[in-house]
């Protein structure tokens, strides 16, 4: 398992789908209105080195103990949305509509998704000023998944898909 400031300092891949433009004080407290809720503080951490985009390879995947419908062993985060509104990409300022749109329960900010799954900051125990945790959403078969307390400790057991992804009828991941 890898520290928080290891992940944070090579968090984002290569190229600009889905970067929004860089924080500011300003913008974080307009979303944290907008929202309703605390952003937590490791999530704004790495959005202050990039707001948004491609996930790099080493951390595109979070391990599970059971089957979703993404995977046998894990779900997926391709990418993650920022603060934003540019070029009409995606942004956690779009939660309040997609949350309405595909019948999510409320209050979540959404992470990554494609409205069929979805990661979300997940407040309906904690509240909203309190340290939400991290919930997988599938809408196509109605189930929810907690994946872990609070954003850092999601950050920290993020790994590579690549490792795994099972290629041998025995169950085992491939040594590759």
């Amino acid at each position: 398992m890898a520290g928080f400031d290891e992940v944070k300092a090579t968090f984002w891949g290569e190229g600009l789908y889905g970067v929004q433009p860089p924080l500011t004080d300003a913008v974080v407290e307009d979303a944290e209105r907008q929202l309703g809720v605390r952003l937590p503080a490791a999530l704004l951490e790495i959005l202050w080195v990039q707001n948004g985009g491609v996930v790099a390879d080493a951390w595109n995947a979070f391990p599970t103990d059971v089957p979703t419908s993404w995977s046998e062993n894990h779900v997926p985060l391709d990418e993650m949305m920022g603060i934003g509104r540019h070029d009409g990409q995606m942004s956690l300022l779009d939660t309040a509509y997609l949350v309405e749109e595909w019948g999510l329960p409320s209050p979540l900010v959404l992470l990554c998704g494609d409205g069929h799954c979805w990661i979300a900051l997940d407040y309906r125990v904690c509240g909203k000023d309190g340290e939400p945790s991290v919930t997988w959403f599938d809408v196509d078969d109605s189930t929810e998944l907690p994946l872990a307390a609070d954003f850092q400790a999601f950050v920290e057991r993020l790994t590579a898909a690549v490792s795994l992804d099972l290629d041998h009828t025995d169950g085992n991941p491939s040594a590759s």
